[in-house]
């Protein structure tokens, strides 16, 4: 019954058309022209120690107050530099792309291990998740074979792990601020996304054979599998019973950018997502999209229609486009170019994307789940 619920759900979605707006069909060679703009972007951006990303330039003046710890400031630039040192391993061949994911392997490298900012502050989470999923992807890279760097990546990948075990809430999961009282050493309050943000990060390590904990991914999978809700939605938080009369944020419209992640962590830990489940996912991405757009830019978090937020956006395209990415052929064709409409339309003219504004760290990861977004799609 579930499944047939599931399917006529799906046969009502509108197909959408990515050229709605009146703009012309995108071509492959639009979408490189955008990586190449994307890439440029960073390579102009990063900074002399081989990060990216900094606390200046915040446009909203609560964000400069709320996040003034200095501790707050590398956990992001640590998280952005991992998201930038990814996407130019995956898309950057110029010697100057080579040279910069260089850079900021070190800064990763000599960064590894970010502390806890607050009490009620457990940013250092995403430092844990991009660092690894940086340094990761470089040791899977044949660049860094044979090179004296690539046991440097594998101790500082470790330490990594080690810190994402240590913080793993008392539920199983992570987050990134921590709301339960009281606030314990190990942190109580997770989320769903940023949970299978991680299980999606430690289960790349595995493939590259690091000594990844197997009950630290059992316990999140279990998280994830207890978020997710029978209209196909998952819970923001993390419940322990979630609730079936959610509210906004956990209806389908304001789910949309979890579900992709959400789903793709289950799949690559070998739980059976179904074709129809994760084309149903899609549909709505980009059937509702509107709510996406709307948040996008707003200064103020999940100000927008069913409690979304600006920084979805691109963190929601680039997961769907993992998902994306192991449909069968006949659909991959469909959604590639809708993912293209909607990741290269936010382009600016400097090649920069940004969703949220977040000092100086919003460009550069925008950018980075954009490349690797992109050319993931034309890696066919």
């Amino acid at each position: 019954m579930n499944a047939l619920i599931t399917l006529l759900a799906f046969a009502v979605l509108p197909a959408g058309n990515p050229n709605s707006d009146g703009t012309a069909p995108i071509t492959s060679n639009d979408v490189r022209a955008a990586i190449e703009k994307g890439i440029d972007f960073l390579l102009k951006d990063q900074r002399g120690d081989g990060s990216w990303g900094g606390p200046q330039d915040s446009i909203t003046t609560w964000s400069g107050d709320t996040w003034s710890n200095p501790e707050t400031h590398r956990a992001w630039k640590v998280a952005t530099t991992g998201l930038c040192c990814a996407a130019l391993i995956e898309v950057g061949l110029s010697d100057d792309a080579r040279e910069a994911t260089d850079r900021a392997l070190r800064y990763l490298i000599e960064n590894a291990d970010v502390k806890r900012p607050d009490v009620w502050d457990t940013m250092n989470n995403w430092a844990y998740i991009y660092g690894l999923q940086g340094l990761v992807t470089a040791h899977a890279s044949s660049r860094y074979e044979g090179s004296p760097i690539r046991d440097e990546i594998a101790n500082a990948a470790a330490i990594y792990l080690d810190n994402l075990a240590r913080f793993q809430s008392l539920n199983g999961g992570w987050g990134y601020l921590e709301f339960s009282m009281p606030r314990t050493r190990r942190p109580q309050w997770a989320t769903s996304f940023m949970t299978a943000a991680a299980v999606v990060a430690m289960q790349q390590a595995r493939r590259e054979s690091f000594d990844v904990d197997r009950k630290v991914i059992d316990r999140a999978v279990r998280v994830i599998k207890r978020c997710r809700l029978p209209n196909g939605a998952y819970t923001y938080r993390v419940r322990n019973v979630p609730n079936l009369d959610s509210e906004y944020i956990d209806q389908v419209k304001g789910s949309l950018s979890r579900i992709p992640v959400c789903q793709m962590a289950l799949i690559v830990s070998g739980q059976e997502i179904p074709l129809e489940d994760r084309k149903f996912g899609l549909a709505h991405f980009f059937r509702d999209h509107k709510f996406l757009d709307i948040a996008m830019h707003r200064p103020i978090p999940h100000e927008a229609y069913y409690a979304n937020s600006g920084y979805f956006y691109m963190f929601g395209h680039y997961y769907a486009s993992l998902v994306i990415e192991g449909l069968p052929s006949a659909d991959r064709s469909v959604y590639w170019p809708k993912l293209w409409h909607e990741i290269m339309k936010i382009q600016q003219q400097d090649g920069s994307m940004w969703d949220y504004d977040l000092h100086s760290y919003d460009k550069p990861y925008g950018v980075a789940y954009g490349l690797m977004a992109l050319g993931r799609s034309l890696d066919e």
